[in-house]
């Protein structure tokens, strides 16, 4: 017998080809261990000759799974979020994953909306690349499907792993690192509370303070002038939150015509792409983001094949060190 070829075969052809139940096809193509292999061979021959494939849909029908991976980013605009959800995206591709990928846009009610249409979606797992999404929405997602977060919320709730930068340490090698230089007048520039900054302020606080300097903390809102306080604020050097941040600084330093880093040393966070082409090339600290996202696709996976424990994981940063920070002058 031969399928139509008008039209694309289906499980019944099969079935008929090979002359067996359509439920046998099903569970040989799933690789039950009930079919016996002359019989799972001679389906897999039928379906072969017959040139039928199983599309998306069909597969999850046939073996209880998608094959999907949800990810839901705080910003995409953001390159911190957009690397790590490129390493999520690379490593599930290796494990024969596909991926929907999700933009929250800082909006923690639209973050929260996106975790019921991942799951409305049905993926397998979610890793969620934010801290903005409430513990309450992730433990009642992570009774549904195993989830992930990459980052430092404010509160994990039980049977949802993590994945984040140690950013205390981060903080402390950046701080180190203007010390060496012989900078005494360092600020720590910053426009979030949130915990990630928070660690970073912490390791900035203490490294200075263990080296007998004064931390210069500033809290920078999102409107015009903002930088400009901390420009004039007599540092010769400054530690921003993360890279993004930096090279505002960077750009306004410019502006002024602020020599950097002859006048003013510069460094940021996150070692994302912007740190590499910005002019003078950006100091930063590397939290390898798409390490982050790999990881964090790791342990989704170990999830899916049975673990229960939490695990929660911490990746070292390292200090890259380029053309925006340099010696004191006097």
């Amino acid at each position: 017998m031969t399928a139509n070829r008008n039209r694309r075969p289906t499980i019944v052809d099969v079935a008929a080809h090979a002359g067996v139940s359509k439920s046998l096809v099903s569970l040989a193509l799933r690789g039950d261990d009930g079919v016996g292999p002359s019989t799972r061979d001679r389906i897999l021959r039928s379906a072969a000759e017959l040139g039928y494939r199983l599309n998306a849909q069909a597969r999850a029908l046939v073996q209880g799974r998608t094959g999907q991976i949800g990810v839901i980013v705080t910003d995409l605009r953001n390159p911190y979020h957009a690397e790590v959800a490129l390493g999520v995206e690379e490593s599930a591709e290796d494990e024969g994953f596909g991926t929907f990928l999700a933009n929250g846009r800082r909006d923690p009610k639209r973050l929260a909306a996106q975790v019921e249409a991942m799951i409305g979606h049905n993926v397998e797992g979610l890793v969620v690349v934010s801290s903005r999404v409430d513990s309450e929405v992730l433990a009642a997602a992570a009774r549904r499907l195993p989830i992930v977060v990459v980052g430092r919320p404010e509160v994990l709730p039980e049977g949802v792993d993590s994945v984040a930068n140690d950013d205390l340490d981060g903080a402390r090698q950046a701080a180190e690192h203007l010390i060496t230089l012989g900078h005494k007048e360092i600020a720590f520039a910053t426009t979030s509370n949130r915990p990630a900054a928070r660690a970073r302020l912490e390791g900035y606080e203490t490294t200075l303070q263990a080296a007998a300097l004064k931390p210069s903390i500033h809290r920078l809102r999102p409107e015009p002038g903002a930088i400009d306080e901390i420009l004039s604020s007599g540092a010769t050097a400054i530690m921003a939150n993360n890279d993004v941040l930096a090279i505002e600084c960077l750009g306004r330093a410019h502006e002024l015509g602020l020599d950097v880093p002859g006048r003013l040393s510069l460094i940021g966070y996150d070692d994302t792409e912007l740190a590499a082409r910005s002019w003078p090339r950006l100091t930063s600290i590397d939290q390898h983001c798409p390490d982050l996202g790999r990881t964090a696709l790791t342990l989704l996976k170990t999830r899916l094949e049975g673990r229960t424990a939490d695990r929660h994981e911490v990746i070292s940063p390292t200090l890259v060190k380029r053309a925006s920070t340099a010696a004191v002058t006097d």
